[in-house]
């Protein structure tokens, strides 16, 4: 076989088994929560925010503004433990490939 064919069933071999990633990263997810646990955040390992809770004692309408900072940190905790997971799971299909754009 050539090195060409040889080089497309290996690009073809790693489309599956991102595709493969991505579907499982779709569904996992992580946790984080703020301010001492009053707000937690789930997000999934594809990027998006699953759920959010709030302690119903958290929400003091004098507070709003604590509760806002609590809610974005939690979440960006989430979504950095996501991106995180999703990296490393991507870098292991595509482990010692230099493909321009694909990370």
């Amino acid at each position: 076989m050539s090195s060409i064919g040889k080089l497309m069933k290996q690009a073809a071999r790693m489309q599956q088994q991102m595709e493969q990633v991505q579907a499982e990263l779709a569904v996992r997810t992580v946790e984080a929560t703020s301010g001492g646990g009053a707000v937690k955040i789930t997000a999934k390992c594809d990027g998006s925010i699953a759920a959010i809770k709030i302690d119903p004692q958290a929400l003091n309408p004098s507070d709003a503004q604590l509760l806002e900072d609590m809610i974005l940190t939690a979440a960006n905790q989430a979504l950095g433990q996501a991106k995180d997971i999703s990296n490393a799971e991507m870098g292991k299909v595509t482990a010692g490939m230099n493909l321009p754009g694909m990370m």
